[in-house]
């Protein structure tokens, strides 16, 4: 019997790996990570994490990575190229994390669906408060690589997302899991994780109101 395999659209961020994770715990064979990221940069954009550091994730992760590197002018065609390759080699869908964001939601399902392959939210709707938790809980890690800083002080870039983060961002007033572009992270432990992603911090930088931090290879 040929196995149904799903692909799963991979920023790197805790969302990515909360998604990943419920999606295998419904029973979806996900094989296959992408990553589109800035060519110029080879950054994932707005993470600003490395693309050798998203490697790193999907080999602690034991999933293949097709990472692509696109300017923005043509980031839509070289998606639609790569669900019409995931359409051909007969996988049946495309997972990812997003939250709330109906407009962002719409525009891959359109895509998606138009591919022919299942468009799946595997925590589309629910609490961002209670989905942090969630993460946290069963033993997710991650740092956070950007912020907005018209939403966050600099105090926050290069933060553990742990249990006193949980409790520290809820009190902000901001989305808990940064789902309106407050911040990003790049998760190195968890449930999806065969092994920790290690990693230490690089330099930081701040443009254009938002201050990044790199993530290197420890």
């Amino acid at each position: 019997m040929t196995r149904v395999k799903y692909a799963l659209m991979w920023s790197g961020g805790k969302d990515s790996a909360l998604a990943l994770h419920r999606a295998r715990a419904a029973g979806l064979q996900v094989t296959r990570l992408v990553n589109i990221h800035d060519a110029a940069t080879r950054r994932v954009r707005f993470h600003a994490t490395r693309v050798e550091m998203i490697q790193a994730q999907a080999d602690a992760v034991r999933i293949e990575l097709r990472a692509i590197g696109s300017g923005w002018p043509d980031f839509e065609a070289r998606l639609l190229a790569e669900l019409g390759a995931l359409r051909s080699e007969s996988f049946a869908g495309v997972v990812f994390g997003d939250i709330h964001l109906a407009d962002v939601r719409a525009w891959f399902q359109d895509r998606v669906e138009a591919a022919g392959l299942a468009h799946i939210e595997p925590i589309w709707g629910e609490d961002p408060a209670g989905l942090l938790s969630e993460f946290v809980e069963g033993g997710g890690r991650a740092v956070i690589t950007c912020i907005d800083l018209g939403r966050l002080d600099s105090s926050w870039l290069g933060r553990i997302i742990d249990e006193s983060f949980v409790a520290e961002i809820t009190s902000t007033g901001v989305d808990p899991c940064g789902e309106n572009g407050e911040y990003h992270s790049f998760a190195f432990q968890g449930p999806v994780f065969a092994r920790r992603v290690n990693w230490k911090p690089g330099e930081k930088r701040s443009e254009a109101g938002f201050s990044q931090l790199d993530v290197l290879p420890a």
